[in-house]
């Protein structure tokens, strides 16, 4: 797969808690978009955050373990790919926050040593 120039950059913030259909919504969506043939998704843990189901402070620190820490998931590729997952984003995210942004793709090459292809 080859991806250079213009690109999108979609971001979905929500909790580790968040589930959808029994799984965890990070999980879902990086399937769907592995299924999808998506150039790239990744998936951030927060250490500290808030957001829309809660303006209480959740934090990994050590004395007060939170119940739901912050989740980033980002995901990488031309905009059509990208909208065609958007349904699957609307229905897994119940809660949290989703943006789009153009983004310059520099370089994105597989390693030969990990290719399947």
């Amino acid at each position: 797969m080859k991806l250079e120039g213009e690109a999108v950059l979609l971001r979905i913030f929500l909790g580790d808690k968040d589930t959808y259909k029994g799984k965890p919504v990070y999980e879902q969506i990086v399937l769907n978009a592995r299924k999808n043939n998506i150039a790239g998704v990744s998936v951030f843990h927060g250490v500290m955050g808030f957001g829309a189901n809660s303006r209480v402070i959740h934090s990994a620190h050590v004395l007060a373990l939170s119940e739901d820490l912050p989740v980033l998931i980002e995901i990488v590729d031309d905009e059509d790919k990208i909208n065609k997952l958007l349904p699957c984003i609307d229905d897994c995210v119940q809660g949290g926050l989703v943006t789009m942004e153009k983004v310059k793709v520099i370089k994105y090459q597989h390693d030969k040593k990990y290719s399947t292809e």
